[in-house]
């Protein structure tokens, strides 16, 4: 990779169904009922249901791994949770979305990455950043 402070990185998308949930949900063995019933998820002040806040952190680095072409580039990822991905129960789910830009090479050569992580157009992740090494 050849990148150089400001390069902005494709946009990568990721569609998330119900039926990623439950995927999910047997994967991380977090089968909380606000990701898969939208009576609890509602009973509790959530607008339905929602990704699994780990799942949507997952999305953005596969984007960041993607980006990399290697999976073991990653040296440091962080993010913080700023709102739910809302998942409707139909066969089209929901989309999320991850744009990423350049900030910084450091001295090692390694790229600061921040990334802007989104669905809807509204920002579910925020400080979102990734630490990689340069192939």
């Amino acid at each position: 990779m050849s990148w150089e402070q400001g390069t902005q990185l494709p946009v990568q998308t990721y569609r998330v169904t119900r039926a990623d949930l439950v995927r999910y949900a047997g994967a991380s063995g977090d089968f909380n009922p606000i990701h898969w019933s939208d009576r609890v998820a509602t009973s509790v002040g959530l607008p339905g249901v929602i990704a699994h806040g780990m799942f949507t952190m997952a999305l953005a680095g596969r984007a960041v791994t993607t980006w990399t072409g290697d999976a073991g580039s990653v040296v440091e990822y962080n993010v913080r949770f700023a709102r739910p991905v809302v998942v409707p129960d139909d066969d089209e789910g929901t989309e999320v979305q991850v744009a990423g830009v350049v900030k910084a090479i450091d001295d090692e050569g390694r790229a600061q990455l921040d990334l802007t992580v989104t669905c809807g157009g509204e920002k579910v992740l925020t400080q979102a950043k990734a630490l990689v090494r340069r192939g």
